[in-house]
């Protein structure tokens, strides 16, 4: 970024915070900015949007020039997430639902975000797993764009609540899936009158 960048970034700095020891160490992207250009995006958001795995300062400053950092003025974290054009379409005819898909577009945001998305495919962090499991069970661009949205929705609430991102890893992730997947089969074996028994170990 050239030094008018940094001019810019300063005027619309809010507060005078510091920003802290990166959160990963994976060298100086290429086309990183050559100015401290963390702490000035600290001081526009209130919050460090690089602490969730994917978004770095580069990918952050993207979307916050498409979407301006005054976040408030979208509804919520789904109408910000659906500006970009991140959210399923919601075809319907007759109460059946024709399509589900995600409208194309050329916004810069919706770009930086499933390039961020796609960025996590070997991260060991939360969303990591979550982009994994996604792949798993979905062609790569869904899972990409649904990536890319989660990632849009956490960086809403981030601004918006002016909370700290604190990432409960892949381990925290995936025991907490589980938990959600042994739920749901306990609800689904109970209205059909059965129960769930765990199996003994080693069986």
């Amino acid at each position: 970024m050239p030094l008018w960048w940094e001019k810019m970034l300063q005027g619309l700095a809010r507060n005078d915070l510091e920003a802290g020891k990166p959160k990963r160490n994976h060298g100086k992207p290429r086309n990183a900015p050559q100015f401290d250009a963390r702490t000035l995006l600290l001081q526009m958001c209130g919050v460090d949007l690089t602490r969730i795995d994917g978004i770095d300062v580069t990918t952050a400053f993207k979307v916050l020039a498409e979407t301006g950092a005054d976040l408030p003025r979208f509804k919520d974290a789904k109408h910000f997430a659906s500006w970009p054009g991140l959210c399923p379409g919601t075809k319907i005819s007759g109460g059946k639902v024709l399509s589900a898909r995600t409208s194309r577009n050329a916004n810069r945001a919706a770009q930086a975000l499933k390039m961020a998305a796609v960025s996590l495919r070997s991260s060991k962090s939360a969303p990591g797993a979550y982009y994994r499991r996604l792949c798993a069970r979905m062609d790569k661009g869904k899972a990409v764009t649904a990536c890319a949205h989660k990632l849009a929705r956490l960086i809403y609430t981030m601004i918006t609540k002016g909370e700290a991102y604190v990432d409960q890893g892949q381990a925290q992730y995936e025991e907490k899936y589980r938990e959600r997947a042994i739920k749901n089969l306990t609800k689904r074996a109970e209205q059909f009158g059965f129960q769930l028994i765990p199996a003994a170990d080693g069986v």
